[in-house]
């Protein structure tokens, strides 16, 4: 099985590719940086996927996992943040940057699902872009994580001919650099969770919006 993820340097992301590792997958990750064994991607940057793309080479590509993210709003307030550059830097890494990662392996996505019958994009949104919730608060990173949903949404329907089934998914509050200390869940039980949701998917349930656990999340 051959897998990337991107985003893969810390957090969930560093645990999904430990999990795939010892089950004995070839696994690429990405870094705004590279180094330690990740391809250099900087989704905020005018991103250049050519070393991703080399990395995955001419062979197929079973998983792909839109991992990569920020949250920079966190706690800013209605009167006074959410300015311009913070919009368009959270819309370019979680949104732009999950369909264009995929746009840039879809050759090989392709290659997969036309050799073995199937491939799987696994997009990470969050429970926070539900329409359905909206409490309010963290608006850039609501909507973000909102569009995401909707790219995830729309790359279903459009790759359902490829037989290339894609789902978004909630990792649960995460005790990561971003989730804070005092969230529900370990990094390792989210990856864990995760892994377990991506194996699930299927052409049945391409388009889900699932939590780590299982559960479904209203759109």
């Amino acid at each position: 099985m051959r897998v990337a993820i991107t985003g893969a340097s810390r957090g969930i992301g560093a645990r999904l590719m430990a999990a795939y590792s010892s089950r004995g997958a070839e696994v690429m990750g990405t870094s705004r940086r590279g180094g330690n064994g990740l391809v250099a991607l900087d989704l905020a940057e005018s991103p250049d996927f050519a070393p991703l793309v080399a990395s995955v080479g001419d062979g197929p590509l079973d998983l792909l996992v839109c991992n990569a993210g920020i949250y920079p709003d966190k706690g800013q307030s209605l009167d006074t943040g959410f300015d311009c550059a913070t919009w368009a830097r959270s819309m370019a890494v979680n949104v732009a940057g999950p369909f264009l990662t995929v746009q840039a392996l879809l050759p090989a996505l392709r290659r997969t699902a036309s050799t073995s019958g199937g491939a799987k994009i696994a997009i990470i949104s969050s429970a926070m872009g539900s329409q359905a919730r909206a409490p309010g608060g963290s608006y850039i990173y609501r909507a973000s994580k909102a569009a995401a949903l909707n790219v995830a949404r729309n790359l279903s329907r459009d790759l359902a001919r490829d037989s290339i089934v894609v789902g978004a998914y909630h990792p649960g509050w995460v005790r990561t650099d971003m989730g804070g200390a005092g969230a529900e869940i370990d990094a390792d039980q989210s990856a864990e969770g995760l892994v377990a949701r991506f194996e699930e998917l299927t052409a049945a349930t391409t388009g889900c919006f699932r939590n780590w656990d299982g559960a479904d999340i209203p759109f």
